[in-house]
């Protein structure tokens, strides 16, 4: 299991506030489903937590309405570039702080929008199908921000999608199921996304490689080959996925490095671009790798990437 999601955390909630201290403003919140959430059911006991775990750090479960937090770069940095941003937490919870609002700030320090989308988390109490619930929020979101890019200063054709862990594989299946029609849309705008980041992500569902408690969460106990295959994320690349920067680290226990490793060669196989970076030491849910090894040098890197793709300046 992850590490940082077995944790035990403290029995009070505490208000969400106390997490956000150091990230830039924000400045926008939107719900991802204004009306109706597709295939939702309803369940009065099912509501949203927000608990401090023993490391002081925020873990958000049992979200009932996906939000978008939307943080703009200041204008004099802006490139219109923007990325929507999946914590992880192994389908299980949302670490919203190191994979979400630390993200957003980063983010925002190179000229890009940092949209951090707070997706349901599956389950069969609130979903009649727990594993496309994430799917539509993140189609919905990318959706979402290029219906309003032009408000908000941001170009339509510089939107990406980045996760982490389990929030990596939600990115990753937005970058390759973006056409599945998991719902029915209120018009035509596109749900692909046109660049991915994927951090130490759970990107495959196959036996041996994934992370068991987040394939758990997602498909269930007794989750079939034929499901398993559908949302490994893998064998579902082909020419219009969007370009990947990939990091893992080689001693990640939780989720194997061949994750990464499976993904990057199947954007080879297509032709896609691609970047990869496997670092020997990190473990896992290191976020921006703040502790001097050498796994804290993949911002650099991915800075580096993006300026070279050019969605940023």
């Amino acid at each position: 299991m992850i590490p940082e999601q077995n944790m035990q955390t403290k029995s009070i909630v505490l208000p969400l506030v106390l997490a956000v201290t150091s990230v830039t403003a924000q400045d926008l919140t939107f719900k991802v489903w204004p009306e109706k959430i597709p295939g939702s059911k309803s369940s009065p006991s099912y509501q949203e937590v927000t608990r401090m775990n023993d490391q002081n750090r925020p873990r958000i479960s049992k979200v009932t309405h996906p939000e978008l937090l939307v943080y703009l770069p200041p204008k004099e940095k802006a490139s219109g570039a923007s990325v929507v941003i999946c914590p992880g937490g192994g389908y299980g919870v949302l670490a919203i702080d190191h994979e979400g609002y630390d993200i957003a700030e980063w983010l925002n320090e190179m000229g890009i929008a940092g949209i951090i989308l707070k997706y349901r988390l599956p389950s069969d109490e609130i979903m009649e199908n727990r594993a496309i619930g994430p799917l539509q929020d993140v189609q919905e979101a990318i959706r979402m921000v290029r219906r309003k890019a032009a408000g908000w200063g941001l170009s339509p054709e510089k939107i990406g999608v980045m996760g982490f862990s389990a929030g990596g594989h939600l990115a990753g299946t937005a970058s390759t199921m973006y056409g599945e029609n998991v719902y029915e849309p209120i018009d035509n705008t596109s749900a692909r996304p046109d660049f991915s980041i994927l951090i130490y992500g759970v990107l495959s569902m196959q036996e041996g490689v994934t992370h068991q408690g987040s394939r758990t969460n997602l498909l269930g106990e007794q989750a079939s080959g034929e499901k398993a295959d559908r949302f490994s994320n893998e064998l579902h690349v082909d020419k219009n996925t969007p370009p990947a920067f990939l990091v893992h680290s080689a001693d990640d226990e939780a989720v194997p490095v061949d994750n990464s490793i499976r993904y990057y060669q199947a954007l080879k196989r297509s032709g896609i671009a691609g970047e990869l970076h496997i670092y020997e030491s990190g473990g896992h849910g290191y976020g921006l790798g703040t502790g001097g090894s050498t796994e804290s040098m993949w911002p650099e890197a991915c800075k580096a990437w993006l300026r070279k793709q050019g969605w940023i300046k």
